[in-house]
Formats: structure tokens, C-alpha cells, sequence
């Protein structure tokens, strides 16, 4: 239990989903000012902000741990939902443009798949897509959009688990609070 216990402001760097997050921002926000019309196309700004709702609300979530258990899975969920948005942004992309989706039989997917969930440094995703065209740099988010996805579900799947096992912050704070008043004023 931890329910008293300080956590360094920006421990939330430190977590897996955390750092895929960024990763999946910074493609985006190359993608879409590499091959989106900002001043005629309103994808632009949508998937920019969904991109950086799912790294916000895990930032934000993480940081609202310590005081409700709730807010931190509720916007682990709402991240969730933004990368969610954000897949189809880049699936329609490819289809509008008669673009190819990498099937898990692609062999750039057979390529790029380990590579992508071996890194987490949105650095090297820099230096992979510079240069690359949209369909190889929208093929790669979805593959990363996906692992992130996958790392979120689990992400809620412990945070639903260690709510059940541990209860919420209030519930923690009054079984200290009870056992501290037994220990030392006798009830």
C-alpha cells in the first residue's frame, strides 16, 4: 500500500506507456506537417490533439494518483479513446489516398514490428521517418498506435485489479488512519 507515499513529479516518464506516448506524438506531429494542408484540412489539428490527449492524460492521470484512483482511471481510459481516434485517422488516411495498410504478413510489418516495440525513444522514431513517405511513416504509427493501445488496455487491467485488491484512496487512507489510532490511542 501506497497510498502515502511521494512519487517524483514527473515519475510518470519513467513508465513504458508514458514514453510509447511521446513517441506517437512526435510521429504524428512530423506526419502531419510533412503531408497534411494545414490551412485546408481540419485533420491536422484532430490528430495533433488526440495524439497529445493519450500523453497528456497519462501525465495527468499519474500525476492525480495520489489523490483519487478514480481520475487516474478515467483518464487512462480517455487516452485509451484518443489513440483509438487517432487509428482511424491514419487508416482513413491510407484508404483515402489508395495508400497500402500493412497486414501482419507485409513484409515491412514483419520488419518494423520488433523494432517498434523495442523502442521507446521518440529520438529514434525521428530519425526512422525523416524522410520516409506517408505510407511507410502512417503504417509505422499504426503499428505503434497498436503496441501503445495494447499497453493501455493493460495499464487499465492493473489499475482495475490493485483497485480491487486495494480499494480506493480513501478507503487506504482510512485503514491507515484505523490502524494508527489502535497502535497509539488504544481504539
Amino acid at each position: 500500500m501506497n497510498v502515502l507515499k511521494q512519487e517524483r513529479p514527473d515519475g510518470y516518464k519513467s513508465l513504458s506507456v508514458y514514453q510509447k506516448s511521446e513517441c506517437i506524438y512526435d510521429v504524428t506531429h512530423y506526419f502531419v506537417n510533412n503531408f497534411l494542408d494545414r490551412g485546408k484540412d481540419r485533420t491536422v489539428d484532430q490528430m495533433l490533439q488526440a495524439a497529445r490527449s493519450c500523453k497528456q492524460n497519462i501525465v495527468e492521470g499519474y500525476s492525480d494518483a495520489e489523490g483519487s484512483t478514480e481520475s487516474e482511471h478515467k483518464l487512462s481510459v480517455i487516452a485509451k479513446g484518443s489513440l483509438e481516434e487517432l487509428k482511424e485517422d491514419y487508416r482513413d488516411y491510407l484508404r483515402n489516398n489508395s495508400l497500402e495498410i500493412w497486414g501482419k504478413d507485409h513484409p515491412k510489418y514483419i520488419a518494423a514490428q520488433p523494432l517498434c516495440r523495442k523502442h521507446n525513444d521518440s529520438a529514434w522514431y525521428r530519425r526512422q521517418i525523416e524522410g520516409r513517405n506517408a505510407e511507410d511513416i502512417c503504417n509505422i504509427a499504426l503499428i505503434i498506435v497498436n503496441q501503445e493501445l495494447a499497453m493501455l488496455y493493460g495499464y487499465i487491467k492493473y489499475l482495475n485489479d490493485k483497485f480491487l485488491k486495494e480499494g480506493g484512496i480513501k478507503e487506504q487512507r482510512y485503514r491507515i488512519r484505523s490502524e494508527w489510532r489502535k497502535r497509539n490511542l488504544g481504539y
